[in-house]
Formats: structure tokens, C-alpha cells, sequence
């Protein structure tokens, strides 16, 4: 098989994925694709589903149907250790960071490397402190979190996320709560991750701008599947009513495409 043949798999696929709680469906037949390399931001209502959607990508959820596939291979088809595997292809930032209240930043970062790698301690030193190099924090190694701003917290748990090298990138909610100066840094800062490290990157929100900032494609998470997926500037041109009722805050008009929803 040609190189052309295996970036022809895609990072991630989710194909016709449903999930149910209390008998309310979440995610109802959900397709998704995403290339290897590709930046996707998913946006969606609060309440949408969007973390749910993010936690079946990296298999902490299993599907009441349908498929997770990562780099080809379905994750619910092979054994838990095979699945442990394939969770370390991936980097996963949580809202807030996440980040452990009882150990220093350079602990919550060196978490990972002292649990899955037999790296020295001169090796993890030095890789916490790239780490942090690459979220613009050098030298803060020996902080707690509580001395932290939130955004600075964010870009630990970055950090922490990239820590292992993964392929894949998922972004929780990653400026909720910032504010606009905060939110730029952060923004600047995944930028210039996908720069150095070309992950495939998945990011949910329901910030527009920073949607428009750091996707190659937008998709629009309705009624548990998405119903629009297409670059940046196609997205925040399109005359979908689905589309502009999010972009433009308009509650009439999101009413008015109420009967789309999936029961289901």
C-alpha cells in the first residue's frame, strides 16, 4: 500500500452513531469523517451533544450503535488493551484544563510520561519544559495551578495534552469562560500547535470566531447528527437556516427549523 493510500484512511470516522441516556437520544445515526491533518471545529447549541460526541471519538463512551473507527480501525471491535493503545494516539484538553489541584504544573504534565513511558528523569524534565515551550510558558514548572490564570490553565493542560506526541487533538470547549485577550492567546497557541506538531485536530464550541480562526472545516451539530460540514468561509456564507440562525443568534429563526430534529 502507497503513502497516498494510507493518508487516504481517515483519522476518525463515526459512522451511523447513537447514544440514548434516560431514554433521550443524544446522538441519533451520526456520520462524521475526518482526514488526517484536517483542523475540525464542531459547533452546536449548549446541551447539544457536542462533548458526548468528543468522548465516542476517544472511546470513553461506547455507541449504542454504530461505528468509531480511529486510523481505520473500529474501537469497540478490538480487546480493552487494544483500545488503551489507541487512546494514546490521541491528546485530549478538557474544559477548565482539568488539571490536578495537589501537583506541581511540571507534575500534571509529566503525568502521562511517568505513566506510560519508560523515560528518564532528565528526558521528562526536558520534554515538560518543550511542552510548556510550546504553549508559551517557559519556567513555570514548579507553580501550583491555583496560581494560575485561567487562560494560563488552559494552556497547561494543553501541554499535558501534547505531552505523549499524539496524532490526534481534541479540544474541549477550549476558550469558555476567557476573556476576548485570553481567548486570542489560546487561539494563537493551537495555532501554532498545529504548526509545529501537524496533528489532526478536533475542537468543539460554540465560539464562531475562534471556529473561523483554527478550522479547515466547520460542522453543525443538530438533533444528535451533523448537518453541516464545510470550510470556514462557505460555512459563515451559507443561506442555510440552520447555519444562520446560529451564526447570527437568531432564537425565531432556530425555532423555525425545530421540525429538523431527529426523535429518533
Amino acid at each position: 500500500m502507497g503513502a497516498a493510500d494510507v493518508t487516504a484512511v481517515p483519522a476518525v470516522r463515526l459512522t451511523g452513531v447513537s447514544k440514548a441516556f434516560g431514554g433521550k437520544n443524544v446522538l441519533s445515526g451520526l456520520d462524521l469523517e475526518v482526514p488526517v491533518g484536517t483542523s475540525l471545529v464542531v459547533l452546536g447549541k449548549s446541551g447539544v451533544g457536542k462533548s458526548v460526541l468528543l468522548k465516542h471519538v476517544i472511546g470513553l463512551l461506547k455507541p449504542d450503535s454504530g461505528r468509531v473507527e480511529v486510523g481505520g480501525v473500529d474501537i469497540w471491535s478490538v480487546s480493552a488493551r487494544e483500545r488503551d493503545q489507541i487512546r494514546r494516539r490521541f491528546g485530549m484538553s478538557f474544559q477548565e484544563g482539568a488539571l490536578f489541584d495537589s501537583m506541581t504544573v511540571g507534575e500534571n504534565i509529566s503525568f502521562p510520561l511517568r505513566r506510560h513511558t519508560r523515560m528518564s528523569v532528565a528526558q521528562v524534565r526536558d520534554r515538560v519544559a518543550e511542552c510548556l515551550e510550546l504553549v508559551r510558558l517557559p519556567g513555570i514548572e514548579a507553580k501550583g495551578p491555583s496560581e494560575l490564570s485561567g487562560g494560563m490553565r488552559r494552556r497547561v493542560g494543553f501541554a499535558r495534552a501534547i505531552a505523549l506526541k499524539p496524532e490526534i487533538l481534541l479540544f474541549d470547549e477550549p476558550t469558555t469562560g476567557l476573556d476576548p485577550i485570553n481567548t486570542d492567546a489560546l487561539v494563537r497557541v493551537i495555532q501554532k500547535l498545529r504548526e509545529s506538531l501537524r496533528p489532526t485536530a478536533i475542537t468543539i464550541t460554540h465560539d464562531l470566531k475562534v471556529a473561523f480562526q483554527v478550522a479547515d472545516r466547520v460542522a453543525l451539530l443538530e438533533a444528535g447528527r451533523i448537518r453541516i460540514d464545510l470550510p470556514p468561509a462557505d460555512f459563515e456564507a451559507s443561506d442555510d437556516p440552520r447555519v444562520v440562525a446560529f451564526v447570527q443568534g437568531d432564537s425565531a429563526m432556530d425555532e423555525e427549523t425545530a421540525p429538523l430534529e431527529v426523535s429518533g
